[in-house]
């Protein structure tokens, strides 16, 4: 039997964000990661302690990679008087894959700083959101609120939140991520509300040519969309070269953690429960 019921509030900021993306004019690019030289970073990090998402990596590369084209880190408002702004900071906006309100629903979390940020820094953000409750996360109080308000108001206070440049970037960051990598997804394109949103495929093994040679190596499709208003193709591609340059010669140490392994009593060690997952969910999910 058809059941027709209103939408649940819930999935009222859904709707108001994508009617704020509607105003953009996006622009698809993507390529293909060999991520070698991040399993072997992220295998050589586990005796450490460190255990990080195929997401987490690449928002340290991103950070990076956008503190290097300030025009690809900024936003645009308006049409009549258009106002363009160029942030010093690069503050990521995560998609996650949440449950509130027993409906399943996609919330944003905030990292910022990533240019500067560790892959520590950036994972403990990442389990901070996967693990919390958006019912009472005080990141989410807004979000909530919008959720209460009555369908004309929650219009306006929407794009009171999102519209003022100078105060976006707490609102909305200055790039976006978002992942479908836990799932059989080897690419997608989404705009995410900012001027680059990156796109994480699944990491699977696929055969690639080194040196006129086959080779078998874990693979990640990487999307990158970009508001043509704020900058041009050339520039959004060198950001995915760039960033894909990153990730295939990612090197920087694992670092270390202040308790030794040997800390951990065995008994407590429980692999299912701690194993990444070859990607991160909109949840960042590993």
């Amino acid at each position: 039997m058809t059941r027709v019921a209103a939408l649940p509030r819930e999935r009222r900021h859904t709707l108001r964000f994508l009617e704020y993306a509607r105003g953009f004019s996006p622009v698809f690019l993507d390529t293909e990661v060999d991520m070698t030289a991040v399993r072997a970073h992220r295998a050589a990090g586990r005796p450490q302690g460190g255990r990080y998402s195929w997401a987490t990596y690449a928002l340290y590369a991103a950070g990076r990679v956008l503190a290097a084209h300030p025009d690809a880190n900024g936003a645009l408002r308006g049409r009549v008087r258009p106002r363009l702004a160029r942030y010093d900071s690069v503050d990521a906006k995560l998609a996650l894959d949440k449950s509130l309100g027993g409906h399943r629903v996609v919330l944003s979390g905030l990292l910022p700083g990533v240019h500067t940020a560790t892959l520590d820094d950036i994972q403990q953000r990442v389990d901070h959101y996967r693990d919390g409750d958006p019912a009472v996360m005080p990141e989410f109080a807004g979000t909530r609120v919008l959720q209460r308000l009555p369908w004309p108001l929650g219009a306006l206070a929407f794009a009171a939140g999102t519209g003022p440049l100078r105060s976006r970037p707490g609102r909305m960051g200055t790039f976006a991520v978002t992942s479908l990598g836990h799932s059989a997804v080897d690419g997608f394109h989404s705009v995410g509300g900012c001027t680059i949103t990156l796109g994480l495929g699944r990491v699977v093994d696929r055969p690639v040519v080194r040196a006129g040679e086959l080779a078998i190596a874990p693979v990640q499709r990487l999307s990158l969309a970009f508001d043509h208003r704020v900058i041009d193709g050339a520039e959004a591609a060198d950001v995915l070269t760039e960033l894909r340059d990153a990730l295939e010669g990612f090197a920087a140490p694992p670092p270390p953690r202040t308790e030794p392994p040997e800390a951990v009593q065995p008994e407590a060690v429980q692999p299912e429960a701690v194993q990444p997952r070859t990607g991160a969910a909109p949840g960042g999910r590993r």
